[in-house]
């Protein structure tokens, strides 16, 4: 996993910004300061802050073992559910500015499975909780864990990380920022991710729960 340096006004933003780009805690990181940055007068002479995180080891666990436990909780809550559908393990297709591109990937095919997506994919993240929930209770540990309902994802990917880099052109050509509609964390890293190296704008999470936002915005020059 990536370590990056992430900037901010202040520390604290830029500790958050970097957490939000991983999708880890601060109990999963070590985090180095690398610059306090400053405030500057009216705007004048300000300096971000800069922070380097990097992901602590996590405790080994016998990988084979706890996906088919995975697997095997998914299968038995769409049959509580009384869903028929498939679940197959998948090797992790997704490319590397996927934010669950390292994680135990499950996938799920039927007919008629709109219902296990909801609105704005919020019954699948909700699915997507408690299998991790419970997985990790059993392992003890925190599980990477994804699902995917008919390559919903993947799209929905595709489609937030086009959408990213156009509206990227659209700040840097008017200097104006631009919010997006709320997403759920691991939209927002997708978005994240897309425009981290992105040399004009740079984003941020704004608001709490389910509305929080990503702004895009122009990168402060110096």
């Amino acid at each position: 996993m990536e370590s990056p340096e992430v900037s901010g006004r202040t520390v604290d933003e830029a500790i958050e910004r970097a957490l939000e780009r991983l999708g880890l805690g601060r109990d999963e990181v070590e985090i180095t300061v690398v610059k306090k940055g400053k405030p500057g007068f009216l705007g004048l002479g300000a300096e971000d802050a800069v922070v380097r995180v990097v992901p602590l080891p996590q405790p080994a666990k016998e990988e084979s073992s706890t996906a088919d436990l995975a697997l095997n909780v998914l299968r038995e809550l769409l049959n509580l559910m009384k869903l028929e559908a498939k679940v197959e393990m998948q090797s992790s297709p997704l490319d590397e500015t996927n934010p669950e591109s390292r994680s135990i990937a499950l996938e799920v095919t039927g007919e008629d499975l709109g219902i296990l997506i909801g609105r704005r994919g919020e019954t699948l993240a909700a699915l997507q909780y408690v299998v991790r929930l419970i997985v990790a209770r059993h392992e003890k540990a925190k599980v990477p864990i994804a699902i995917d309902v008919e390559g919903y994802k993947q799209r929905r990917y595709r489609v937030l990380r086009d959408l990213a880099l156009r509206l990227a052109q659209k700040v840097k050509s008017t200097g104006q920022s631009i919010t997006l509609e709320p997403m759920l964390p691991d939209e927002r890293r997708v978005v994240h991710l897309a425009l981290s190296v992105h040399p004009d704008v740079t984003t941020q999470s704004y608001g709490e729960g389910e509305s929080r936002k990503v702004v895009i915005m122009p990168r402060r020059r110096y």
